[in-house]
């Protein structure tokens, strides 16, 4: 199924993948944001130049979600064939064949191709990006199917997130669970409104990205419009969605009086200025080093941060031009 796309339709799908591709690379490479791989610090097999390759390698899926979000709009695909399942399964085996680092993507693919494709659809049919977008984005993962649950847990098993743990209900490593998601007709929504009890991303997923558009996106705009740099924006506002919401990650692999620790630091850092203030900058470099040093990783709230560049530099491309 495809279409040839007019200029106008290409400009589209153009900034759409460009947004995704810069929100990865940005996301990354913000510093230093305490306990997650940036610019100057690595894990032990997770480098930065693997969530660089992962970003390169991403856009053409970027650019495949765009181009089914505009052949929705043209009439071609209904939301339930847009395949966001297979798409994400397809990009993080294209991303893992590419770098030997481990799940660079995961939650950030997850976030991002259903923007992506959402937001084809709102520029095509309105030509903006306001509460139209938050209604798609509802929409079409409410619209997900069997086959898309299949293709993500497909996903979840090749990227091997950390801390994944077991589940009592379809749990991602037991075979028999595939074969239940197909007898008893299992959505993707489905499967992620149950998860989102207790995963982050699962909740942005079906609460229509409320974080990205309510918290996280408003804050990283405000920083810019008081003038600070991308950096310091990016940053404070990784530290102000850490310290509103307990990282899921740290939760699955430390437990949740661990994760609300953590959330207590960038509390503490965010009211001493963060990146604005020499004491919040202490704060911060004295957090990265901690939590690095322990292996403690907020590593869902780095997600979260891509979908809220992603939505800004949607919204205003030139935001993030450095003044």
């Amino acid at each position: 199924m495809r279409t040839v796309i007019s200029t106008k339709l290409a400009y589209i799908v153009e900034k759409i993948t460009r947004s995704a591709q810069l929100s990865m690379l940005l996301e990354v490479s913000a510093y230093p944001k305490p306990g997650n791989v940036h610019r100057l610090r690595d894990f032990r097999d997770t480098k930065y130049e693997h969530f660089l390759v992962a970003s390169v390698v991403a856009s053409k899926h970027f650019r495949e979600a765009a181009v089914r979000g505009i052949e929705v709009s043209l009439g071609i695909r209904d939301l339930s064939q847009v395949g966001i399942g297979e798409m994400l399964r397809a990009s993080i085996h294209e991303i893992m064949s590419h770098h030997r680092g481990g799940n660079t993507s995961l939650g950030t693919m997850m976030l991002l191709l259903p923007l992506a494709t959402a937001s084809a659809i709102a520029l095509v049919d309105k030509g903006d990006l306001e509460e139209y977008l938050r209604r798609v984005l509802v929409e079409l993962i409410r619209s997900t199917t069997v086959r898309d649950s299949i293709e993500l847990y497909r996903a979840i098993r090749l990227a091997r997130p950390g801390g994944l743990g077991r589940s009592e209900w379809l749990d991602v490593n037991d075979d028999s669970s595939f074969e239940e998601i197909e007898r008893k007709n299992i959505t993707m929504y489905e499967i992620l409104e149950y998860s989102s009890n207790y995963d982050t991303i699962a909740y942005e997923l079906t609460h229509g990205y409320k974080i990205t558009f309510d918290l996280g996106t408003p804050y990283l705009n405000l920083l810019l419009e008081k003038g600070y740099d991308i950096n310091t924006a990016v940053v404070n506002t990784y530290l102000r969605i850490l310290a509103e919401i307990p990282d899921t990650l740290i939760t699955r692999k430390f437990g949740k009086t661990e994760a609300l620790r953590v959330s207590k630091m960038a509390k503490r850092a965010l009211e001493a200025g963060g990146m604005t203030r020499e004491e919040g900058r202490i704060l911060v470099e004295k957090m990265d080093y901690e939590l690095s040093r322990n292996g403690i990783n907020p590593g869902t709230t780095a997600d979260l941060i891509a979908s809220c560049l992603m939505l800004l530099l949607l919204k205003n491309p030139t935001s993030l031009i450095v003044k």
